[in-house]
């Protein structure tokens, strides 16, 4: 971090090295939002949407190098290769920083150059944190806008804190030698960096104009930099929704769930439960920060305020809150158009259009046989256009923590719910948390489960084995009796025919009731080898034209299955090398252990 003292200068130094035409400023208002919308649609970089249809929102449209993530380009640059662990890119320090500064170079010629001064976390919070981020991309700053805590205030915060996260990003794009300016500036793959420096807590990004790369205050701080603060200042940062479910009675929980991409986060954090007088609200669907307060409790905020979601498959079917959350004030990235200029995606409301103009900018009819909407499109809205955002989700005491979901695509062995034994087997539900290959990705290894701990495989700042080992000793600091419990939930278990066997969507509420009541004490549950499972009457299934074979194999523990998964485990465990927890390992043995027992003992 930088003090405060040393902001200026280290903006002066900056700019001397990046050598924009302008530096500005950004003051976090709505007319300056408005100025710089109306500068890039007259650049031709963003298209107004509808103003019937879809006020106040815009559309735009990447490279099509540049369309999501770049995990290969992305580095944790510790001063020792160790620190970094098997599951990050590394490159020494000094050397990817005098690479960088190459690039760097005049980089913002003929460009303004933004400085956003930001702060992740709700103002008066004891985890929030400033970012001072340096960008030559409007697109980025008005994202940021959205996504963070932005403007005058956050530099009257950081007079008070005296210190920020310096984050430095360009598109890569400077304007010499009559170069003209395109639609979405970036640079080649092989010259993307993103970059991080946990020591010094810095970020640098180069090349990309692209969401995560770009946005340096979401994965960049609030989880690969805030996972190392976290670590040291013995807080947790996690890649985790968090909800708050109410029950006919009026009495409340906050749930957190960790989940691989493409698991439905968004979807259950803007959950309509199927379960009458039954109530889910949204506090966050993405981040979360955690710590300890003096009563040993886990409480957390969402260190966002804004939703940078995946719009394909999202509809008023799927999540009908999220399409409330967008229908004005939205940026909306490589979405197709409608001829009337509204934004369709594959799996959004109604038919196919006839026509539309696609991601890349070209005519679009059902016969050319390429989707229309990027996989990866996204929107960028409000948190507080959520209609059912709960009133504390800006809360700067946190919510209290009442469980914990993990889980992961997994269309066998891993039941519907089961609940963990105790705080270290829940970190151990939590590290073998992951998603099966499927014919969908181009893969040798389909049927092969990709572990992702806590859904953080991307995010975590330093060694895993030092992530899962934090875990462990957060627990520590407490009470078992205080500590939330860990369930593993799994809606994608698949019958013979591979048709999911539970319907998923609204009906979820039915395992979060069942969660809810656990927590209290009250919903029946036997013990299994692999943990607590509902019996079947405590799974509230009214309604549902589901069949007893369905649910009873939906809690089924499979013993030949179970020491499968505990032979990948193991596997999976030399990977992480000698500073995975020995903890850890002793859960995995006792799992098999209780599997085998069980086994003779049926």
């Amino acid at each position: 971090m930088i003090s405060y003292d040393k902001l200026y200068d280290w903006v002066d130094e900056m700019a001397a090295l990046l050598e924009p035409d302008e530096i500005y400023w950004c003051d976090g208002t709505e007319e300056e939002y408005q100025k710089m919308m109306e500068e890039m649609v007259s650049q031709k970089k963003a298209i107004e949407l509808n103003p019937i249809k879809r006020p106040g929102s815009y559309a735009f449209f990447s490279d099509p190098s540049d369309v999501a993530r770049v995990e290969d380009r992305t580095f944790i640059a510790s001063i020792h290769q160790e620190d970094a662990g098997p599951t990050n890119n590394w490159i020494d320090p000094k050397e990817l920083k005098t690479k960088m500064k190459s690039l760097y170079k005049g980089a913002m010629k003929g460009r303004k150059m933004y400085v956003i001064p930001f702060m992740m976390g709700p103002f008066g919070s004891p985890l929030s944190k400033v970012g001072i981020e340096i960008t030559d991309s409007a697109y980025v700053a008005a994202n940021m806008r959205i996504m963070t805590r932005m403007g005058r205030d956050v530099l009257k915060e950081l007079e008070r804190t005296k210190s920020f996260v310096p984050c430095v990003h360009s598109v890569g794009y400077p304007l010499i030698d009559g170069k003209e300016d395109v639609m979405w500036p970036s640079a080649p793959l092989a010259e993307k960096y993103i970059a991080h420096f946990p020591e010094e807590r810095l970020i640098w990004s180069y090349g990309s104009g692209y969401g995560g790369n770009a946005l340096l205050g979401k994965k960049c701080l609030a989880l690969r930099i805030a996972s190392v603060l976290a670590r040291d200042e013995m807080w947790m940062a996690e890649h985790m929704l968090i909800l708050k479910i109410t029950n006919p009675e009026g009495k409340s929980k906050f749930i957190l769930g960790a989940f691989p991409s493409a698991c439905g986060k968004t979807n259950l954090s803007m959950l309509v439960p199927t379960l009458p007088g039954w109530k889910v609200e949204t506090v966050g669907d993405d981040i979360a920060w955690l710590w300890m307060k003096d009563d040993g409790r886990l409480y957390a905020i969402n260190p966002e305020s804004g939703f940078f979601g995946v719009a394909k498959g999202t509809s008023y079917d799927s999540n009908p809150n999220a399409m409330m959350s967008i229908r004005k004030n939205t940026i909306f990235t490589n979405v197709a158009l409608t001829d009337d200029n509204d934004v369709w995606w594959e799996g959004i409301d109604g038919p196919t259009p006839e026509h539309l103009t696609d991601w890349k900018q070209e005519d679009w009819t059902p016969a050319k046989g390429t989707p229309a909407a990027h996989p990866n499109c996204r929107f960028t809205v409000s948190t507080k256009q959520c209609p059912v955002l709960a009133e504390e989700w800006d809360n700067p005491e946190g919510v209290l923590v009442s469980a914990i979901l993990v889980g992961g695509r997994r269309p066998s062995t891993i039941p519907l719910v089961h609940e963990s034994l105790s705080w270290s087997h829940g970190v151990f539900m939590g590290s073998m948390m992951g998603s099966e290959i499927t014919a969908a990705t181009i893969s040798n290894n389909i049927g092969q489960v990709r572990r992702d701990p806590f859904a953080m495989l991307p995010f975590i700042g330093y060694h895993v084995g030092d992530y899962l080992k934090h875990w462990l000793d957060m627990g520590k600091r407490s009470n078992e009796a205080l500590l939330p419990k860990i369930y593993y939930v799994n809606w994608f278990r698949k019958d013979d025919k591979g048709d999911f066997l539970w319907p998923g969507f609204g009906h979820n509420s039915r395992v979060l009731k069942w969660i809810f009541e656990r927590c209290d004490g009250v919903a029946p549950a036997h013990m299994t080898p692999i943990g607590n499972l509902p019996t079947e009457e405590s799974i509230d299934v009214r309604g549902l034209p589901m069949k007893h074979e369905a649910l009873e194999e939906l809690l089924k523990v499979d013993h030949d299955q179970w020491l499968d998964e505990v032979k990948s485990l193991r596997s999976y465990y030399q990977t992480i090398g000698p500073k995975l927890p020995n903890k850890l390992v002793e859960e995995l043995d006792k799992l098999e252990q209780r599997l085998l027992y069980d086994q003779q003992d049926n």
